[in-house]
């Protein structure tokens, strides 16, 4: 189990930090953060105690023939609840990662398999739509192209909420898909593809972008289709020079644009970052769950058997339709759970 020492030393730093902002000093704002991340660890270590002084004050309870009979009905009890304490204070001491709280940056793609492929990815946008609006989150399109059959080139969104890219970064990777696409008349099951890409918002203290970095194109802004062509020169394009990323943001607002435009890219430059630290730390880092690589297939929606596997936890339900309606919370809490159990045995 934990060291107690360190239960006090988190104990101990809560309480400086409680004191602290009740005096009003220092970064209210990081204090803030850090309290709030703290309170959870501190009342799973305080139950743990609890618990513990509980089967001591018990045990002394047997020497006492009046006490006794009451404490051999309570201790089998007690003892009984320690591992599931003990297990949710290991959950609670697991390192955070620090981009979990913020919201999430969606992008889908199509991958192979042509506009059954864009289809399929018009299906993945409605699942998540489907899903976030289940739990609650703001579910934003900030840039969204469509194929002249309705599905989906490429889609860029924003995902607010409580605990948004703790839970959707497990999304990121290859999608792929089994069934008759609406385009073959034969009746033939075909294989195609999207990819997902879950980045972390950044905010413009993560990443500073120089001026100089990057070069700014104002184009005509076509709709769904290419049906559609906008008048002024509205839509934008940003290149980062150093890493060759682009963006684009067709709005009708250039401004707007700009806005997106330069969410997206710090999303995506935190994003590498993020990447490159974690490679550094972690050489088996492609297999572990949650990863994004982006190369990696992670799921299989097979059509014809209602079948939806997840290849990273061999993870398999029979209720595609529900999955998509959004119903992904079974398949995202297994994942969690696994990423939890690795990073305990890490931990030990």
């Amino acid at each position: 189990m934990v060291p107690m020492d360190r239960l006090q030393q988190i104990t101990e730093r809560f309480e400086y930090l409680e004191a602290k902002m009740s005096a009003g000093g220092g970064d209210i704002a990081a204090l803030g953060r850090e309290y709030s991340e703290l309170r959870p660890v501190v009342a799973e270590i305080e139950t743990y105690r609890q618990l513990r002084a509980d089967i001591s004050d018990a045990e002394a309870m047997l020497k006492d023939p009046e006490m006794k009979a009451l404490a051999e009905e309570e201790l089998p009890v007690l003892r009984e609840r320690l591992p599931q304490v003990e297990q949710a204070l290991r959950l609670a001491l697991l390192p955070k990662d620090a981009a979990d709280a913020r919201p999430a940056i969606l992008e889908i793609r199509p991958g192979t398999g042509g506009e059954e492929a864009a289809l399929f990815a018009g299906d993945l946008l409605r699942m998540y739509q489907r899903h976030a609006e289940a739990q609650g989150w703001k579910f934003e399109i900030v840039e969204l192209q469509e194929t002249e059959l309705g599905g989906v080139k490429e889609l860029i969104a924003n995902v607010k909420g409580d605990g948004v890219f703790a839970r959707l970064k497990y999304e990121s990777g290859v999608h792929r898909v089994q069934r008759v696409p609406e385009t073959e008349s034969g009746g033939r099951i075909h294989t195609s593809a999207a990819t997902v890409a879950v980045l972390p918002e950044a905010q413009e203290v993560d990443i500073d972008i120089p001026a100089t970095d990057i070069r700014i194109d104002t184009m005509r802004a076509s709709g769904a289709g290419g049906q559609h062509v906008n008048t002024t020169d509205s839509a934008v394009r940003i290149t980062h020079i150093p890493s060759g990323i682009v963006v684009t943001s067709s709005e009708k607002s250039q401004h707007r644009n700009r806005e997106i435009a330069m969410q997206v890219l710090r999303a995506r430059l935190y994003d590498a970052e993020r990447q490159r630290v974690d490679s550094e730390r972690s050489a088996t880092r492609k297999s572990q769950v949650g990863s994004g690589d982006r190369s990696e297939r992670i799921r299989t929606y097979n059509f014809p058997q209602g079948r939806m596997t997840d290849h990273r936890i061999n993870l398999t339900l029979y209720k595609l339709d529900q999955v998509m309606q959004g119903d992904l919370g079974e398949v995202i809490d297994a994942l969690v759970a696994d990423d939890q159990a690795r990073m305990l045995a890490e931990m030990e």
